[in-house]
């Protein structure tokens, strides 16, 4: 179609093709659309909406290959037609194109609505990331036509007072509910916000004309200037609203001859290096957010930002960065030009949080909000969510995946809930317990409460457990073979009745509202006691009355124990442990930062730590009445974990410094991150029996897949170390591994150690073997390559024992090996001493005097080293199993065929 000239140029100054002068004209009642790939995803779902809410605007669409189907709307069928033309020779007529194609053909798309409609007025390319290059062809097309392009890359128009939408969701799935009759324009780069600021508007009392979502493409085909010209001839519009994103110079030529508030967003972007699409903000340019902030202060003649705190604006508008001060600036900017709303305020959309959760913590006053009472329906569904005890999380793949451990790659420093290991190494056992399932340390009453519940499982004389591990014991098992004996016993039924306590507890404190389980001034009397019978007996419960006078003892608080002391009756064994696990796990339950199911298995939980540590004592150490040299009360009510964990393992009862150096071990090796062997094995145990059915999952054999799974190679390789170390100090006279005047010349003897080192490696490099063992303790893969290398857990180590004054042979003579290895020439720098080496060197440290004396044997050594890292992995596993049954899905841990190899 020819055009002469002046119909080219359209309306008013503009040096290019315009047809439209005025907002008014861009979505009427008299325009009908045709919308190509109209059943596509957003399209099938977005037109039937607007299709409706514009009285049927929509006459048919396309979709090629689907020609004959229809689009149900709520307004009558749309019909479907394999292209434009076909639609056209049907009879059907159109003025407005809405192209929803992809990418690639959306030119394709606008050149066959050009081509074969002469009456095509305007198109609305829905389509975002389509090239610059098919941008210009779309933008010269519309040129020699005589056709207005809007977008690409926007959500089209809509005009209120019209009631029409044209192209996209504005006003989302209920049109009328934003976009009520008023007096403001609205032109947006974002689609989302144009509704945004539309509801914004509505509950200040401002109703809108024609919105406009522009896009936000390098191209903006309908543009700021376009927007301003047809403002300023549209009598409905008193005003504008811009939301302005980085990119292009559109603004910068905008005259606008009505008051505008402009909220310019993005000053972040001007760090990147590269365009990001949005608005066509190419990096590096002179049109970023800031630059755009000067455009408008100096077209509205001000000086600054306006916020509620500093109002500054003028009658030509205000600039804005927020969104939500965009109200505030346009009512300022309307009264200086004695304006007022259009009706009245509807309401406001402060922030007015339906319910809240301060994880525990005592919040300032403008930071503690305050809950209002939802719009239904809304209100029952939060009164439900309220009612929930525990979080609950959402499933996924956990194969290589954990919530509760991690490793950092760099350091290879492992963490438990953000605990890294090396503060795990200054905490106290008990500490360590509640970590790993209540994903806190907890206070002093915590561990209280923990060292109670714990020991209380220790002593296994005449227990089942203890005599299937001194079984494995005596058949010549490992460590972790003889313990995953004991733990097979100790299966779901042995903890029933704690569980379904704990569960009954739950109920009727959550009920009652309790918020501190410390509270000694709770009223007791708001606690349903209706149901509790089997909580307490006739008769007095021996193991019940011996663990409350060991709380007692260690002076544990819990509203809980108080409240079940109150019950007519004397309360059982299982009631008091659950009273006991439950208080302990009561503030992160009720702050939803573990679930309901975590608490209720705590009970069970004990019960395994318990029979692990008591099961790495062969059964001549469980009496009926003490265990390991501590009777029963002492166990129950006195004894750290620490103190009952170093009996059950070295043999003996610990003296102050050996019970650090154990304790400090406990933390290191809490955990090895989720891809260890040992939480692998845990892992894979849980998954077996579906996390999902949460009934099935059973702890104890998600435990021995951790023991089953570790072996003397994964053990830390401490025995290894301890095996290296007493090696070379056998023939010495060393007596006491930590007296600083040993007598011994470490260097002269590291200097021995590396010369037969270097003899041994360059015999075998002579003979061409590649297959040379390394010293144990010596290098790590990652802390290399330096002059001087650390490992900094070794670091932290020393560190610590110097601050206590305690003096470590072995250590010291590990970091003279290392500097001796690069003076001969073995290593080109001075390697790392690491962890391993820390390890073996604090296990030998306990058990030198002993081993001297020969209380025990050199092959001892090794078990000692073992089941000392089988104690706080266990912790770690523990964390790794609770952790997936919360949150994992069945892992399929199977290798497709194709990646197996056959090795002859």
């Amino acid at each position: 179609m020819q055009m002469n000239p002046l119909q080219k140029q359209g309306v008013g100054d503009f040096r290019y093709y315009v047809g439209i002068s005025s907002l008014a004209q861009i979505a009427t009642r008299d325009d009908r659309v045709c919308v190509l790939n109209i059943l596509g995803a957003e399209s099938s779902d977005v037109t039937p909406v607007g299709h409706a809410w514009s009285g049927g605007n929509v006459v048919f669409g396309t979709a090629p290959g689907k020609g004959g189907q229809v689009l149900a709307t709520a307004a009558g069928d749309i019909p479907v037609y394999n292209n434009v033309r076909d639609g056209l020779q049907a009879g059907h007529r159109f003025n407005c194109g809405v192209v929803y194609l992809p990418p690639a053909a959306a030119r394709d798309g606008v050149a066959e609505l050009i081509r074969v409609n002469p009456q095509l007025k305007k198109v609305f390319v829905v389509t975002e990331k389509i090239a610059v290059h098919d941008a210009r062809e779309i933008r010269a097309m519309g040129q020699q036509a005589g056709v207005d392009i809007f977008g690409a890359n926007g959500l089209g128009v809509a005009d209120a007072w019209n009631r029409v939408r044209i192209g996209g969701a504005l006003g989302g799935d209920a049109p009328g509910d934003t976009l009520r009759p008023g007096s403001i324009a609205i032109f947006s780069n974002s689609g989302g916000f144009s509704t945004t600021i539309a509801q914004y508007l509505r509950m200040s009392g401002w109703g809108t004309t024609t919105v406009i979502s522009s896009g936000k493409d390098v191209y903006i085909h309908y543009a700021a200037p376009e927007f301003a010209f047809a403002l300023a001839n549209d009598a409905r519009s008193k005003a504008a609203v811009l939301y302005c994103e980085p990119g292009g110079t559109y603004e910068l030529d905008a005259r606008f001859t009505k008051p505008v508030v402009a909220c310019v967003v993005g000053r972040w972007k001007s760090r990147l290096t590269r365009a990001v699409g949005h608005a066509g903000a190419m990096a590096g340019c002179e049109d970023d957010a800031r630059a755009k902030e000067r455009w408008f202060m100096d077209k509205f003649g001000v000086d600054g930002i306006f916020t509620p705190e500093e109002p500054r604006f003028s009658a030509r508008g205000a600039l804005v960065t927020n969104i939500a001060h965009i109200p505030g600036a346009l009512m300022a900017v309307m009264r200086a030009n004695a304006t007022l709303p259009d009706f009245e305020p509807e309401g406001s959309l402060v922030l007015k949080p339906w319910f809240a959760s301060d994880a525990g913590l005592a919040l300032p006053a403008s930071l503690a909000l305050q809950v209002v009472a939802p719009a239904a329906p809304y209100g029952a569904q939060v009164e439900q969510v309220n009612r929930q005890v525990g979080g609950t999380l959402p499933r996924q793949a956990m194969k290589d995946a954990s919530g509760a451990s991690q490793m950092d790659a760099q350091t290879q420093l492992g963490s438990l809930y953000g605990v890294s290991m090396l503060q795990a190494a200054t905490l106290a056992f008990e500490s360590l317990v509640k970590l790993a399932l209540l994903h806190e340390v907890g206070d002093e009453n915590d561990r209280r409460l923990v060292a109670t519940a714990v020991a209380a499982h220790v002593n296994l004389h005449g227990t089942p457990a203890l005599a299937a591990a001194q079984a494995a014991r005596e058949a010549g098992n490992a460590p972790n073979a003889v313990i995953a004996a004991a733990v097979a016993i100790v299966g779901p039924r042995c903890q029933q009745g704690a569980r379904e306590a704990a569960r009954l507890l739950i109920d009727r404190f959550a009920a009652a509202g309790l918020k501190d389980p410390q509270d000694e001034r709770f009223d007791l009397g708001k606690v349903d006691i209706l149901g509790c019978e089997g909580l307490v007996g006739a008769a007095p419960d021996a193991r019940g009355q011996a663990l409350l006078a060991a709380l007692d003892a260690r002076g544990a608080k819990s509203v809980l124990l108080r409240w079940l002391r109150a019950l007519p009756g004397h309360p059982t064994a299982d009631a008091v442990l659950a009273a006991t696990t439950t208080t302990l796990a009561w503030t992160p339950l009720m702050a939803k930062r573990v679930s309901r199911l975590t608490a209720e298995n705590l009970p069970w939980w004990m019960a395994l730590f318990g029979t692990l540590i008591g099961a790495s004592a062969p059964d001549t150490r469980h009496h009926d009445g003490h265990f390991c040299g501590f009777d029963d009360a002492q166990l129950l009510g006195r004894c750290s974990l620490a103190e009952t964990a170093f009996a059950a393992l070295i043999g003996l009862p610990p003296v102050d410094d050996d019970l650090f150096v154990f304790q400090t071990l406990f933390g290191l090796l809490l955990t090895n991150g989720p891809g260890a062997i040992s939480a692998q094995g845990a892992k894979g145990a849980v998954s077996a029996d579906g996390p999902e059915a949460a009934q099935r999952v059973q702890l104890n054999k998600a435990l021995m897949g951790f023991l089953t799974h570790t072996g003397y190679a994964h053990g830390g390789n401490g025995h290894e170390g301890i095996a290296f170390l007493n090696e070379q100090f056998r023939d010495t006279r060393l007596a006491d591994p930590g007296d600083p005047e040993h007598g011994i010349d470490l260097a002269a003897l590291a200097w021995r150690t590396a010369q037969r080192y270097a003899s041994y490696k360059a015999e075998r490099r002579s003979i061409g073997s590649t297959d040379i063992a390394k010293l144990p303790g010596v290098n790590h893969p990652v802390f290399k390559d330096k002059p001087v290398n650390h490992d900094p857990r070794e670091v932290f180590i020393a560190q610590l024992f110097e601050q206590r004054g305690e003096h470590n042979v072995f250590h010291a003579y590990y970091r003279a090996l290392v500097q001796a290895l690069f003076d001969a020439g073995v290593s080109r720098n001075v390697c790392c001493v690491n962890v391993d080496a820390v390890i073996a060197s604090l296990l030998l440290k306990m058990l030198w005097k002993r081993l001297r004396r020969g209380e025990v044997a050199e092959r001892d050594l090794e078990t000692a080293a073992f089941t000392v890292f089988l104690v706080p992995r266990m912790l770690g596993c523990a964390a790794e199993i609770d952790d997936h049954l919360n949150r994992g899905r069945n892992m399929d841990t199977r290798t497709p065929a194709s990646s197996c190899r056959f090795v002859a």
